[in-house]
């Protein structure tokens, strides 16, 4: 009777933990299912919007290679295609990437305005410093498209990463000689070879502008360029 006696007392005690947490403890179970639900249902979206990004940029890729650009109907196309790419993915890679080809495509319709603006925002808005070089660059080089190349000059001091230092010294060259600074340009182009050949980096162009400048091959050495 005792043992009894002490089932039915455990029963009890259990039955009055039970009425006074049995509702909290539920409502702990449902938080926590719905934590896990709602957190593999962000990650799925998450998944879902990243693939649709990468398909319409894919398709942009499609419509701006080799000479797709001679066709004005490609070249609207490809533009809608970089607002719905910027409108529903803006905070990607994708939407950067979108701008830097909307660029292109801004100067293939004699728009450079629209191209600076594009490459401006990416400047101003982009948190990846590669991508925000590459802006610069290509802006530099509109810059010196523009007769503006005093303005390139000081895109180029701001902010381009040393992984395109190749890059920047040969724009830097096509800005000097465009302001007729042919030593100078001599200079920023043979750094440009330079740091491309031990970077292994194809650089295609500028040795023919160095050829062409009369300096690359005329005997005068590094000291004699940076004069």
């Amino acid at each position: 009777m005792a043992e009894l006696r002490s089932e039915e007392e455990q029963v009890d005690a259990l039955k009055r933990w039970w009425k006074e947490n049995g509702v909290s403890l539920i409502a702990g179970v449902a938080i926590a299912a719905a934590g896990v639900f709602g957190w593999n249902a962000w990650q799925s979206y998450q998944e879902n919007q990243a693939s649709a990004a990468s398909a319409r940029y894919q398709q942009l890729i499609n419509l701006t290679a080799g000479n797709q650009l001679d066709n004005a109907d490609n070249v609207g196309g490809a533009r809608e295609l970089v607002i719905e790419i910027i409108d529903n993915h803006g905070k990607t890679l994708y939407a950067d990437l979108a701008r830097l080809i909307d660029a292109r495509l801004a100067v293939a319709q004699g728009n450079p305005s629209d191209a600076r603006a594009a490459l401006e925002t990416v400047i101003d808005a982009s948190d990846r410093d590669y991508v925000k070089g590459l802006a610069r660059l290509r802006l530099a080089r509109l810059q010196v498209a523009d007769g503006d190349a005093e303005a390139a000059l000081a895109t180029l001091d701001t902010g381009v990463p040393d992984a395109l230092a190749a890059q920047r010294a040969e724009v830097r060259g096509d800005a000097h000689h465009a302001l007729g600074r042919e030593s100078e340009a001599g200079a920023a182009w043979r750094e440009a070879l330079d740091l491309a050949e031990s970077r292994n980096q194809p650089l295609f162009g500028v040795q023919l502008k160095l050829d062409n400048l009369g300096l690359y091959n005329s005997g005068l050495d590094n000291q004699e360029l940076d004069s």
